[in-house]
């Protein structure tokens, strides 16, 4: 794996490309540290102290995916949020709007590039409602439910509303456009690399929490805390890559044709299901749902005492989050997996499942297979969800950013990008006759290739 690393330099347009990604990220971690203006840092600390810390409450995973720039109010405050939003709604449309769906489909490069544009037009849209937002919150606190929290605005008015509205969207609108160069220019996808390098930020801090927690009392206790962690946090990652990795095989045969005037033999292939068709979306759908009962109750005097109901950690939050993302995970698989299409496709090319009636009946076959595949991972991806909760409920004086950072989304999202960016550089590697990552099995052969 070393030497695969050292070969990745050797190849002059992969090395182009990995110093390209690495200098548009420091750029993006700059965006997340310069604080936007008319902002108090000690109010807005005292905000997130009230809130249990940056890795807590209700804008925890927010501010875990900007990598802090919420807990500072900076420029990259609503980071690439609001293009995944817009990514999400767009997609769910793409059912209830045929032409969105023709358009990536069938139209190729051209329909993809409009399809971007307006996923664009609609993520400038969300900055507008996010930065509206944030300066609502900031300016009054305990409308969301913060109660006791001065204003960490130094002077709130609409001038300062429509100021933060225009710099937060200006620094997401930055972030998407450096995330697309990567794409185009450098290795990874760029959003997802941002995010995860948002999160990665955050690994001195865990780890900072991890080594108080040993030192706290001094006592061989705490010390067990801490390796329990660790064991965990070993054990979840290893789960998540066989979350992320893990497919149902569907096997497909395909019968002799004739192409030309050369008859092409029959053959078997694999039709792959994912466990976990719908990814990190769940998650961060069932955190959006949930923040809008604690704004609601926060925002009315008699409804506030309410407000503990709906805040990360309680039981009644921990129970309506497993159910939403169990419920989206489905919801998701309905909009994105189409059983019918899939079998058309494969009675084109003369292709069926051993057992199973072509048409119909193996699009009804896929379909109850897909469903029961979802429930298994729906039901994994519910416990890392809710792990760090329960981390944080469990463990005595643990702070709620380790919690996050070594269970639950975070982890999710740190695997998949990884595993996704190592697979390019592979590629690389072996177009180039070089070894990949695995010194074992089947790409190992391809060295004398």
């Amino acid at each position: 794996m070393l030497s695969a690393y050292a070969n990745s330099l050797k190849i002059p347009d992969l090395r182009r490309r990995i110093f390209f990604t690495l200098a548009i990220i420091a750029l993006c971690r700059v965006a997340a540290n310069i604080p936007c203006p008319g902002i108090n840092p000690k109010a807005l600390e005292a905000y997130f102290s009230q809130e249990g810390g940056p890795g807590a409450g209700l804008l925890g995973m927010f501010d875990l995916f900007t990598g802090g720039a919420l807990q500072r109010f900076a420029v990259g405050t609503l980071g690439i949020m609001p293009y995944i939003t817009a990514s999400i709604i767009m997609q769910l449309l793409m059912p209830v709007i045929p032409p969105l769906e023709k358009m990536m489909r069938e139209e190729g490069e051209a329909g993809r590039r409009k399809y971007n544009q307006y996923t664009r037009y609609l993520t400038l849209v969300v900055c507008v409602m996010h930065g509206f937002g944030a300066s609502k919150l900031m300016s009054n606190p305990a409308f969301f439910g913060a109660g006791g929290v001065d204003s960490a605005v130094i002077k709130s008015g609409p001038w300062f509303t429509i100021s933060t509205i225009i710099i937060l969207t200006g620094g997401t609108m930055l972030l998407v456009w450096l995330g697309e160069q990567i794409t185009d220019r450098g290795i990874g996808n760029g959003i997802s690399l941002i995010i995860m390098v948002n999160i990665i930020s955050r690994l001195p801090a865990a780890l900072m929490g991890v080594f108080k927690l040993v030192r706290s009392g001094g006592t061989s206790g705490n010390l067990i805390q801490a390796l329990i962690l660790m064991a965990i946090f070993f054990v979840v990652c290893g789960a998540t890559v066989a979350l992320t990795q893990g497919v149902r095989k569907i096997p497909v045969r395909h019968a002799q044709r004739m192409v030309g005037r050369r008859m092409t033999s029959g053959h078997t292939s694999y039709l792959p299901l994912r466990v976990n068709f719908a990814g990190v979306m769940p998650i961060i759908f069932g955190s959006a749902i949930l923040v809008f009962p604690r704004m609601i109750f926060g925002a009315m005097d008699f409804t506030r005492g309410w407000v503990r109901y709906v805040t990360p950690g309680h039981w009644l939050y921990i129970a309506i989050f497993a159910v939403v993302i169990i419920l989206f995970s489905y919801f998701w698989v309905a909009t994105q997996f189409n059983p019918i299409q899939i079998a058309d496709n494969l009675q084109k090319q003369s292709g069926y499942v051993p057992g199973i009636r072509p048409g119909q009946p193996t699009a009804d076959f896929l379909d109850m297979t897909m469903t029961r595949i979802t429930f298994a991972g729906s039901i994994f991806l519910t416990v890392i969800a809710i792990l760090p909760m329960l981390l944080a409920g469990t463990f005595d004086q643990l702070d709620p950013e380790v919690s996050a950072f070594f269970g639950g989304t975070s982890l999710l999202i740190m695997v998949g990008v990884m595993l996704d960016t190592m697979r390019q550089v592979e590629a690389f590697l072996l177009s180039n006759r070089y070894d990949g990552f695995l010194s074992k099995g089947q790409l190992r052969s391809r060295r004398g290739v």
